[in-house]
């Protein structure tokens, strides 16, 4: 029988009943206006015998192919953050009506500078998670594979410190940040997997550490010696071993933990680490702006650097040290070869023994006992 709107009983909203080519329907409608909900009943009426002629691809919109692929499996909450932006734009549209043209609409609707926005914002905020959940309705059969045009973006330097201005940085850092620069330069974690780190996952005896992968994967990272005579110092061996430092009704104090708030490329620790990058003379400029509803200007120091930098640094000094690309991808749990390919000879010979020196001991001041 087609689709009635009927009432149900403690409840204020119509409901739509009935059975559209063997498919049983009773859901609500969301509201107890009679004429939306005939306007209701007719659109869905329309989409189930849609979906029965043309299948589910005719009719999956892009706020329900979100819906599923955020279902799917755990989602970064950087991802999250990125298909949410996408949602006023894409949420409606059907699918499989989503070609070139809505990509350049969205460009001009989303991004604060439209069409004119750089190559790299416009793969990063639009393009990409638009053709990930693309590519996902595609395996669902909703739609065809994206076919996009290319968008080249014209790939940066990649950054790295020597092992002397690994000193001047570690040492201009403020002291509950010494202990978590010196273990992203000495094992090449994440900064990710640095702040989610916790003590039931080091072990100090064995020198061995157990971090989670941004894909969700555990790996196990060897603690050089300078990582394991800091972590040793540290006095507290329970919660996470990287802690904040926050305002207390006591003062300054170490907090529980760093908190990921969807920011990425090392956000967590923005203010301490332009302070240490500023304070040790590495490159940056001052930006300096009035805050909505103030008179007076703000500055704040932009480094070139960023806390990633340190991952590259390791893997620079890594291969300077070892010659060895598969060691570096294994040890770096890189997935391709391809990727540890930029960071061979990066780094001059004359600095290998350095670098040893530097995962052996560090900093000078490294070798002081923490107050």
């Amino acid at each position: 029988m087609p689709l009635k709107v009927v009432k149900r009983a403690k409840s204020e909203n119509f409901y739509l009943r009935g059975n559209v080519s063997g498919q049983s329907i009773f859901e609500s409608t969301g509201t107890s206006d009679r004429r939306i909900a005939e306007e209701i009943r007719r659109k869905r009426e329309a989409e189930l015998w849609q979906e029965t002629v043309y299948g589910k691809r005719a009719v999956i919109t892009f706020a329900e192919a979100v819906t599923a692929y955020l279902d799917d499996r755990p989602r970064s909450q950087a991802t999250q953050r990125y298909l949410l932006r996408l949602m006023p734009y894409f949420g409606k549209m059907r699918l499989s009506d989503i070609d070139g043209t809505c990509l350049r609409g969205a460009y001009q609707s989303i991004l604060r500078d439209g069409e004119s926005a750089s190559p790299a914002t416009k793969k990063r905020a639009v393009r990409t998670p638009l053709q990930a959940i693309l590519e996902f309705g595609a395996i669902q059969k909703w739609c065809d594979r994206p076919a996009f045009p290319t968008i080249s973006v014209q790939k940066k330097p990649r950054r790295f410190l020597r092992p002397e201005e690994a000193n001047r940085l570690v040492e201009a850092a403020a002291p509950h940040l010494q202990p978590l620069l010196v273990f992203l330069l000495a094992t090449g974690c994440r900064v990710s997997e640095a702040l989610d780190l916790e003590w039931s996952r080091v072990d100090l005896r064995g020198r061995r550490a157990v971090v989670w992968q941004k894909q969700a994967r555990e790996r196990h990272v060897d603690l050089p010696p300078v990582a394991y005579e800091w972590l040793s110092s540290i006095p507290y061996r329970d919660g996470h071993v990287f802690r904040p430092l926050v305002k207390t009704r006591y003062g300054m104090g170490l907090g529980d933990r760093y908190h990921d708030a969807g920011r990425q490329y090392g956000g967590q620790i923005k203010s301490g680490w332009s302070g240490a990058c500023h304070r040790a003379g590495l490159p940056g400029h001052m930006r300096e702006w009035v805050p909505r509803g103030q008179k007076t200007a703000r500055r704040f120091f932009v480094p070139e650097h960023t806390p990633h930098c340190l991952r590259h640094t390791w893997a620079t000094w890594h291969y300077c040290v070892h010659k060895d690309l598969l060691k570096l991808q294994a040890d770096g749990d890189w997935s391709e070869i391809k990727t540890v390919t930029g960071y061979a000879k990066l780094m001059p010979d004359t600095y290998r023994d350095e670098i040893i020196r530097w995962w052996s001991h560090g900093p000078d001041i490294l070798r002081q006992t923490p107050e």
